[in-house]
């Protein structure tokens, strides 16, 4: 809120609490991170992948290494959204910094999983021809994963968001004086 001065007495200027554009901001910028940087371990990993194995992901270690790279992606990529979305939004303290930090990382946990949904229905025919128990057991390891990148990524947002909020200095408005109305 900013404090302004009006015919010698003191006036509270009320704004929005969430700056919304620079929530969506943070989303995309997390999207456009983590997607670019997500394909790359993606083509790295997979292109390392022994296709003859009965478990190509699991036998090789190649599961650990994966769920590493979603782990340190995702927290470098919610850092860098979360000091977009405190940078640009209008906010005077760390503690707004860290609301708008959790209110990016909701909305980019909603936007992922959306992605993921649409993606997986052209998988879907893929992963059913496989084995029951592989399925099972990469998506065991797949799931906590997804928790310690979540729950770290979640942190990072926070932390960003805070450190990205810039403290503006207050500025006391000059005094005009009003003439009276005749």
């Amino acid at each position: 809120m900013t404090t302004t001065t009006y015919n010698h007495q003191s006036v509270t200027l009320a704004r929005a609490r969430v700056d919304w554009g620079a929530n969506w901001a943070g989303v995309f910028s997390f999207i456009t991170i983590w997607s670019i940087f997500g394909m790359l371990g993606a083509a790295i990993f997979v292109s390392a992948a022994n296709p003859n194995a009965s478990r190509p992901v699991t036998s090789s270690g190649m599961s650990w290494g994966m769920s590493i790279w979603a782990i340190v992606l995702t927290i470098i990529a919610m850092y860098f959204a979360g000091r977009i979305t405190g940078r640009l939004a209008t906010i005077d303290t760390r503690h707004d910094g860290i609301t708008h930090g959790m209110a990016m990382f909701g909305l980019s946990v909603v936007a992922t999983m959306v992605m993921i949904v649409l993606a997986s229905r052209s998988l879907t025919g893929a992963v059913a021809s496989l084995h029951s128990t592989y399925v099972l057991d990469v998506i065991s390891g797949l799931g906590w994963a997804v928790f310690f990148s979540l729950f770290l990524g979640w942190l990072a947002a926070l932390g960003g968001a805070s450190a990205g909020a810039i403290r503006r200095p207050q500025t006391q408005a000059p005094v005009e004086q009003i003439r009276r109305a005749a």
